[in-house]
Formats: structure tokens, C-alpha cells, sequence
């Protein structure tokens, strides 16, 4: 699994989201969702101090993503594009295998 994140989207999470370089955004399958990849979940996102277990870390522009092994399910075998759309002020998801 590769995630991605355009410029915009590490703008967004440092300046507005505040995650700061010691810190991880970690995605996450969320119950009562919808997605492209899974029914009746939805992926979201929050900060955290260090994965919890094994986990797929990308890091890019001192912003360091990362989905621990047992959320990798929820992609089966997509990989993730994350970006910010300023005009409804909003992160997406595009999935791509």
C-alpha cells in the first residue's frame, strides 16, 4: 500500500489540523461510513503520539502518515490519495489499485 498527499493536503494538516513533526496522522476505518472501498465504513483520521503496532508509515514535507497493520483491511489492496479541496474547505480520499 502506498499513500500519497498533494501539496495542499500538507498545508491543510500542518496549518489548519496542527499536527506538528513529532506527531503521526493515523487513518482509520470508521463504522456507520461510506466509501468507495468498503460498505458501512468510511475512512477517518487522528492525531497520535506513535503507532501502536506494525504499521505502513509514509512521511512527506515533515508530515508522517501512517495505517497500522490491522486497518489495512479497509483498503483491500487500494492505495490512497489524500487531498484538500479549499473551495469546501475539505480532505478527500481518492483509492486506486
Amino acid at each position: 500500500m502506498n499513500i500519497e498527499a498533494t501539496d495542499r493536503a500538507l498545508k491543510w494538516f500542518k496549518e489548519d489540523y496542527g499536527v506538528n513533526e513529532s506527531e503521526y496522522v493515523k487513518f482509520y476505518p470508521q463504522i456507520y461510513g461510506t466509501s468507495p472501498v468498503q460498505k458501512n465504513f468510511a475512512l477517518a483520521f487522528l492525531k497520535v503520539d506513535q503507532p501502536i503496532g506494525e504499521a505502513i508509515i509514509f512521511e512527506r514535507d515533515k508530515v508522517r502518515f501512517l495505517v497500522e497493520q490491522d486497518d489495512l483491511w479497509f483498503f483491500d489492496g487500494h492505495d490512497l490519495k489524500i487531498d484538500y479541496l479549499e473551495e469546501q474547505d475539505e480532505i478527500t480520499f481518492e483509492y486506486h489499485k
